[in-house]
């Protein structure tokens, strides 16, 4: 079975209160999830389109985790401390090559 990741890039950060906020929520119910943070802060570099910006990505068992993790009451409290506005950011979920 593949494993699966999230890949998340903040485009811009508006609220660092909020961010802050939902780190210290997040981040355990990750780990709760069966999540491995594999990266976590600003791109050293960025190519071609690229832009140098926040970049998270996170290591699951299987692309059912790491969708199933999402929906956690752990994580969407996490998200509720977000709030809307208070960043732009690309999330994704991509399932890892065998």
């Amino acid at each position: 079975m593949a494993k699966a990741y999230w890949v998340t890039t903040y485009k811009s950060i508006s609220n660092q209160d909020a961010l802050t906020a939902y780190s210290k929520l997040a981040g355990p119910a990750v780990l709760a999830s069966g999540g491995k943070f594999l990266a976590r802060g600003m791109a050293a570099e960025a190519w071609e389109a690229g832009v140098k910006q926040r970049t998270v990505v996170i290591e699951w068992p299987s692309l059912n985790d790491a969708l199933a993790a999402h929906d956690t009451p752990g994580y969407q409290a996490a998200l509720k401390a977000l709030g809307t506005g208070s960043v732009v950011r690309d999330m994704r979920v991509v399932e890892g090559a065998e």
